[in-house]
């Protein structure tokens, strides 16, 4: 079972903070694609992502007990 985590907009609009799923032996493209489906969330092309509180590309396979964050671009001034 994996933690995966909302941040800004994306926590608003899957209405939890984080979900637990088994995302175990996806990539976080599949996971990303799963995640659009299901919650109806925009594109994620340009959200970073975290396992593990690194970042990872879309081509990384997630494993059992992973922990995924999506985090949105920031904006400021």
């Amino acid at each position: 079972m994996n933690k995966v985590l909302f941040f800004a907009h994306l926590r608003d609009a899957v209405g939890e903070e984080f979900l637990k799923i088994d995302a175990s032996g996806k990539t976080v493209a599949e996971l990303k694609a799963e995640l659009v489906h299901n919650y109806n969330l925009p594109k994620l092309d340009s959200v970073m992502t975290a396992v593990n509180e690194e970042f990872a590309q879309d081509d990384e396979v997630i494993q059992d007990g992973d922990e995924v964050a999506f985090i949105p671009p920031v904006s400021g001034g």
